[in-house]
């Protein structure tokens, strides 16, 4: 059984054992690169993909942020997940010099490692804590901790815990940014391409062929 992430495959181990294993699909880097000639626009892209109780989030998180960056001056814009078109995300990557992420957390996160493949370093919200999913969460299943940015290095950006974290990590991400240290599409060729991601399922497909002829 494939799931798409390392703590998904934890939480399922319990019931499945070493019959579930992590596997992310991969990233188009060809659809996904970024163009040398686009003018960036905008400092950050406010990637908006908060799920449940998404007002109080709206209060206590999205606003609080549109404020911290209107007040350094430092432009935006946003998108918000299920409201958008792929060709506009694609178009925002381009004329964004980074990308701010807000999720409760990610199997996978295919649309932060598109940003990445872009060449867009993420400032990500990486809440930790349970996994929330309410058809699930609290009654049949309570696990931690859990990732919004579970395929990640120092290579791809900077996270923080809440809004509370947010201006100091803002003011690192961006002395590093500005010194040219992120390299997220390096991330994304060392371990998220088409290639890379075919080649990880024919060995499940080998050792399933292996073990069916045993």
């Amino acid at each position: 059984i494939l799931v798409p992430g390392e703590w998904m495959r934890q939480m399922c181990e319990p019931a499945w054992g070493d019959k579930v294993a992590a596997w992310p699909v991969g990233i188009d880097t060809e659809s996904w690169k970024p163009e040398p000639d686009a003018a960036k626009e905008f400092d950050f892209l406010i990637y908006d993909k908060v799920r449940w109780e998404h007002d109080r989030y709206e209060a206590d998180l999205i606003h609080p942020i549109r404020d911290e960056l209107q007040k350094r001056g430092l432009s935006s814009a946003e998108i918000r997940y299920g409201f958008y078109k792929e060709e506009d995300f694609a178009q925002l990557l381009q004329r964004s010099k980074a990308m701010i992420f807000l999720c409760e957390h990610e199997t996978q996160g295919i649309a932060y490692q598109q940003a990445l493949a872009c060449g867009v370093p993420i400032l990500a919200w990486d809440r930790s804590g349970f996994w929330q999913d309410p058809e699930f969460y609290p009654q049949k299943v309570q696990f931690e901790p859990v990732s919004s940015v579970p395929y990640w290095d120092q290579r791809c950006g900077l996270t923080f815990k809440d809004f509370h974290c947010f201006p100091d990590q803002l003011t690192s991400f961006l002395e590093r940014l500005t010194s040219g240290e992120f390299a997220s599409r390096d991330y994304i060729f060392e371990n998220l391409t088409l290639e890379i991601s075919a080649k990880q399922y024919l060995q499940f497909v080998n050792q399933c062929l292996k073990c069916s002829g045993d």
